[in-house]
């Protein structure tokens, strides 16, 4: 009877094993997939961070690599304390899924809560920089960051295209009778903008939604 009760817990043992090692593999896979994303934010959409007041996107990509570098390491200490059956590194383990779930649990709700106010906070900056800073003095990084936002997610100002009609550049000799820039045309030739017809220029899609969107998916994706 002993000796059963010895083989049950043995194999109770194995089970356990093999089952925290699978969900520590999966742990692990997600925080890498949460890094590669805060690495491929700062890489291929840096560009757009020149329309922004604030770093927040680039802060929320580095964000994003911190916590997924930290779910990396946690799941390096757990497939270790899964093969060396390590009491010690089992506690240790155990400890840093704690910490990451109350940290992470705190960060999602201040996601929440402040979202909407950081969206209008974007959406507003936005708005002003389309009037105030396109094709400006000094602005060059500016300008080309509107023009591959507006392009990239087929889009025509912060809210709308009547945004344009306050830009500066509009409103100057220089835009030689542009309604809104070339960038918002659906087919980009030279002084395509002068016509600002649905048929011509994205009307429907909003760059400022689009933007704070983009942030927001990115949050969720760790917090959520």
């Amino acid at each position: 009877m002993a000796h059963y009760k010895v083989e049950q817990d043995d194999w109770l043992t194995v089970y356990l094993k093999y089952l925290l090692f699978i969900f520590n593999f999966f742990f692990w896979v997600g925080g890498a997939a949460v890094m590669a994303v805060g690495v491929w934010t700062l890489v291929e959409k840096s560009g757009y961070l020149g329309v922004l007041a604030s770093s927040t996107f680039a802060a929320s990509a580095y964000i994003l690599i911190f916590a997924g570098a930290l779910v990396m390491v946690t799941g390096f200490l757990g497939f270790g304390a899964v093969i060396r059956e390590d009491r010690g590194c089992l506690s240790a383990y155990f400890c840093l899924l704690l910490a990451i779930f109350l940290v992470e649990l705190v960060a999602g709700v201040l996601a929440h809560v402040y979202y909407q106010r950081l969206s209008d906070e974007l959406k507003q900056h936005l708005t002003r920089t389309l009037a105030e800073n396109y094709r400006q003095p000094g602005a060059a990084e500016i300008t080309a960051s509107v023009d591959r936002l507006q392009q990239d997610f087929k889009c025509c100002g912060s809210n709308s295209s009547a945004d344009w009609l306050q830009s500066s550049y509009i409103l100057s000799p220089e835009a030689e009778g542009r309604r809104v820039p070339d960038s918002c045309c659906k087919t980009v030739v030279a002084r395509c903008g002068q016509r600002a017809h649905p048929s011509n220029i994205y009307k429907v899609e909003i760059c400022g939604m689009i933007l704070t969107c983009g942030l927001h998916r990115r949050l969720q994706l760790h917090f959520y």
